[in-house]
């Protein structure tokens, strides 16, 4: 069935990338300011450290741990005025995101500090666990640059576990925030081929699906279609969503869509991209094959949703 009439897929797309599947009961909604001590009482919490945009993982035997009991999290320094409860897991177990101030140079060696991107990349904690780091980091991302009120200037107080944030001198309240990005991939279904292009910060080779951010007064479709006009000079006619992937970078949820391509003709935006093309669905698939086994042009990694476009474009057909 084509994927543009093709009304779904036997497992949900979004639960295939990286940052997803996330289980904690949040109770998000219904928090008494009190909470965040009442977790770091209990003997069951246990926390992410994270410092700088990176996640303290403890090695244990071939693998690592991410999560740290309140005595393992005491060697770090932690700021436990800022931490923030996340919520609970299936014991009932308080899980906090807990920004700490030890350098990491400081660390023992039975502790490395690694950025939110290279864990995934690396395999280095999955599943579950990855996604809640994602919402821990992504927390702590819109804590830490949500300190003062942008209404008076005031400092401002965590409330409901550090859910919110609340300015004592003027009442605003501030939330977290997620920044929508559309990323698309444009299929020329005449032709039967993918449009890529690479950006200048791209890993060398490797070339993606375009995206950008939402903007305001914009829908999913419009924004799919002005980035793809903007960068590649491809008009787009229908627009179909496929997939979400949480982007802990610092908070940001990828949308994935695919787009119908109206025009064939590439005029590159330089000041986006180094180059911009047309895949057939061999050469696409060739770009995921040598993601795994190496070559000189690749795709995004598994994990990234990009990857997860242009494998069910060409498991599902055009």
């Amino acid at each position: 069935m084509p994927i543009f009439d093709n009304p779904g897929f036997a497992q949900e797309p979004s639960s295939k990338v990286a940052f997803a599947g996330n289980r904690l009961d949040r109770r998000s909604e219904h928090r008494d300011d009190d909470c965040l001590a009442e977790a770091l009482a209990s003997d069951a919490m246990r926390g992410f450290a994270i410092a700088g945009g990176r996640a303290f993982l403890r090695a244990n035997g071939s693998g690592f741990e991410a999560l740290h009991h309140a005595e393992q999290l005491a060697a770090f320094d932690p700021d436990l005025d800022n931490a923030i409860l996340l919520g609970f897991a299936e014991t009932d177990a308080p899980r906090l995101a807990v920004p700490v101030r030890l350098d990491p140079e400081d660390l023992p060696q039975t502790v490395k500090a690694i950025d939110h991107r290279s864990i995934y990349i690396q395999g280095l904690i999955s599943g579950s666990l990855l996604g809640e780091l994602a919402q821990a980091a992504s927390l702590l991302a819109w804590s830490r640059t949500h300190r003062y009120c942008g209404r008076c200037g005031g400092e401002t107080q965590p409330r409901a576990g550090g859910y919110r944030r609340e300015c004592p001198s003027c009442g605003h309240m501030l939330f977290p925030r997620t920044d929508p990005v559309v990323i698309m991939l444009t299929i020329d279904t005449q032709n039967d081929r993918c449009l890529l292009g690479r950006s200048p910060h791209f890993p060398p080779g490797m070339y993606s699906c375009l995206a950008g951010f939402l903007e305001p007064g914009e829908t999913v479709e419009e924004a799919v279609r002005r980035e793809t006009r903007e960068e590649s000079g491809i008009h787009v006619a229908r627009v179909r969503y496929h997939a979400t992937q949480p982007w802990p970078m610092p908070h940001t949820l990828m949308i994935g869509c695919y787009g119908e391509a109206a025009s064939t003709q590439i005029v590159v935006d330089r000041r986006e991209l180094e180059d911009c093309r047309w895949f057939n669905r061999r050469e696409a698939a060739a770009l995921l094959t040598r993601q795994i086994e190496g070559g000189d042009m690749t795709s995004p990694p598994p994990g990234a949703i990009a990857h997860h476009l242009i494998r069910d474009w060409l498991s599902h057909g055009a």
